[in-house]
C-alpha cells in the first residue's frame, strides 16, 4: 500500500499530498479473485460452521495477526467447518491456498483495490471512523462478505481485529470479536515516536480508534483479547466481559538445536512494522553503543520481512540486516541472545514465545513484558533505559551460569503457560457457550 502511495505522491505532489498522510496512519502492509472449495458438510459431522473472517491472508505467516489466524483456525477445524473469508490487498502468495485448505474447508479472497483503499480512506475521514477501518472497507467486499453468508449459513461468525467489524456488525448471527490488541493505545504511542508532522493525525487516529473500540463493543455477543493488560486498555465499562485468548507457541517446531553462534544479538520481526523500526533503532544508535563500551564489539542481525529503509540504513560490518528469511528459526539459533526492546505498540509480542521456546535467553522491555508475564531475572531479563538494556546484554554474554538460567527458566515457562491447543480450547468453549444457548 505504502509503495502505490509513494509512486502516486511523486507525480502529483500537491494534490495527494493528503493520501499519502492517511496512508502513513494506517501502515499495514496487507489480489486475487476469490478461491472456492464447495464442501459443505453434513451437520452431524461437526459442532458448528464457523464464517471466519480475516483482514489479511494467513499465509505466509510474517505478522502477528496472521500467525493467530492460522493456529486458531487449525484447532478449530479440528472440532468444526470451517469457511475462511480473508480480505486481501495484494497478490495472494501461491503457497497460501494448498496450505491453508489441509485444514480449512473453503477458502475465499476477497481482493481490495488501491484506489477503493484511498476512497475509502478520505470517506472514513468525513465520518468521523478510523482511518484504518475506512481503508479494509469497501461495498463491494461487503457485498460478496454477504452472498458468503447467505450462502454458508454459519452458525457462528468469527471477526479477527476490529478492522472487519463494519463487515458483520449488524448481522444476526452470534458472533465474536477478536480485539486481539489495542490498536487506540499502539496509535498513541506512535504519535509521541514519530515524525512530528504526523502526531497530530496520529493522536486524531488514536482517537477515533478508542471511540470506535467502545462503540463496537456491544454488536458482538462475545469480545477476545490477547492479555489483561491489553483488555485494561479497553475504554468500555464492561470490559471485563472481553475473554484472555492468548497466543500459543508451536513447541514442536520452535525447538532447541545447539547450533554455532555467529551473532551475540538477534532482533526478529517484521521491519516494516513501526514499533519494530523503532525497536531496531533504538538497539543500534543508543543500547548497543553502550554495551560495547564495556563487552567491546558485538555483532547483530536484525532478521524480518520487508526492512524499512530506516532499518536498512542501520547495516554495518557488526549490524546485519537480513530480509526475509526462508525459515526464521535459523535466525535464532545463529545468536547468543534474543532481544526485543519494544517501546511502542500493544500486544503479545510471538518473537518472545518463539526465542524462548529455542532455549534463547530473551531481553525486553516493560511493555513487552506486560502481556508476557514473564518473571525478570529468572525467566527473562528485562531493561527501562539504555542503560539497563546495555547491562543485561554484557550481563548474559559474560556469565554463563546466568545465561543458562535463563534459557531454562524461559523456555520452562512458554513451554508451561502458552499453548495453541490450549488458547484455541478457551475460544471454541466461548463459542460453543452461545450456540449452546441460542439453540
Amino acid at each position: 500500500m505504502m509503495n502505490f502511495f509513494r509512486d502516486v505522491f511523486r507525480k502529483n505532489r500537491p494534490s495527494y499530498l493528503g493520501f499519502y498522510i492517511f496512508a502513513n496512519i494506517i501502515y499495514p502492509e496487507a489480489v486475487v479473485k476469490s478461491e472456492v472449495k464447495i464442501n459443505c458438510l453434513p451437520p452431524e459431522t461437526h459442532n458448528m460452521r464457523i464464517f471466519v473472517l480475516l483482514p489479511r491472508v494467513p499465509y505466509p505467516i510474517e505478522k502477528g495477526d496472521k500467525l493467530r489466524a492460522f493456529h486458531q483456525l487449525r484447532h478449530l477445524s479440528e472440532n468444526h467447518e470451517l469457511i475462511l473469508c480473508a480480505l486481501s490487498e495484494k497478490k495472494v502468495h501461491p503457497d497460501a491456498y494448498p496450505e491453508l485448505i489441509k485444514f480449512v474447508d473453503n477458502i475465499h479472497f476477497v481482493p481490495i483495490s488501491k484506489m477503493a483503499s484511498a476512497v475509502n480512506i478520505i470517506r472514513a475521514f468525513f465520518t468521523g471512523k478510523p482511518l484504518q477501518v475506512g481503508y479494509y472497507f469497501s461495498e463491494k467486499a461487503r457485498r460478496r462478505v454477504n452472498e458468503l453468508i447467505e450462502f454458508y449459513q454459519p452458525d457462528h461468525i468469527y471477526a479477527q481485529l476490529i478492522r472487519v467489524a463494519e463487515y458483520v456488525k449488524e448481522k444476526e448471527v452470534p458472533k465474536t470479536l477478536d480485539y486481539q490488541d489495542v490498536f487506540s493505545s499502539n496509535m498513541q504511542r506512535r504519535a509521541q515516536a514519530e515524525f512530528f508532522m504526523l502526531r497530530p493525525l496520529l493522536r486524531m487516529e488514536a482517537t477515533r480508534l478508542r471511540r470506535y473500540e467502545r462503540a463496537i463493543f456491544p454488536f458482538f455477543d462475545n469480545k477476545t483479547i490477547i492479555s489483561t493488560p491489553d483488555r485494561d486498555l479497553i475504554d468500555h465499562p464492561d470490559k471485563e466481559e472481553i475473554e484472555i485468548i492468548p497466543n500459543g507457541v508451536d513447541t514442536a517446531f520452535f525447538t532447541p538445536k545447539e547450533t554455532e553462534k555467529e551473532y551475540d544479538l538477534v532482533f526478529v520481526g517484521n521491519m516494516n512494522y513501526p514499533p519494530n523500526i523503532d525497536g531496531a533503532e533504538f538497539l543500534v544508535k543508543k543500547i548497543l553503543p553502550l554495551a560495547e563500551e564495556k563487552y567491546g564489539k558485538i555483532k547483530v542481525m536484525l532478521s524480518g520481512a520487508n526492512p524499512h529503509p530506516r532499518v536498512q540504513r542501520l547495516a554495518s560490518e557488526n549490524v546485519q540486516v537480513s530480509g526475509w528469511v526462508d525459515d526464521i528459526r535459523d535466525s535464532y539459533r545463529r545468536a547468543k541472545v534474543f532481544i526485543a526492546p519494544m517501546r511502542i505498540g500493544t500486544g503479545l509480542q510471538n518473537k518472545l514465545l518463539e526465542a524462548m521456546a529455542m532455549k534463547i535467553p530473551c531481553i525486553t522491555s516493560p511493555l513487552a513484558n506486560d502481556a508476557l508475564e514473564a518473571v525478570d531475572g529468572e525467566e527473562i531479563l528485562i531493561g527501562d533505559s539504555p542503560e539497563g538494556f546495555a547491562e543485561n546484554i554484557v550481563n548474559l554474554l559474560n556469565d554463563e551460569l546466568l545465561y543458562e538460567s535463563i534459557s531454562e527458566n524461559g523456555y520452562r515457562f512458554v513451554s508451561e503457560k502458552f499453548d495453541w491447543f490450549q488458547a484455541t480450547a478457551k475460544l471454541e468453549r466461548l463459542m460453543m457457550s452461545k450456540k449452546n444457548q441460542t439453540g
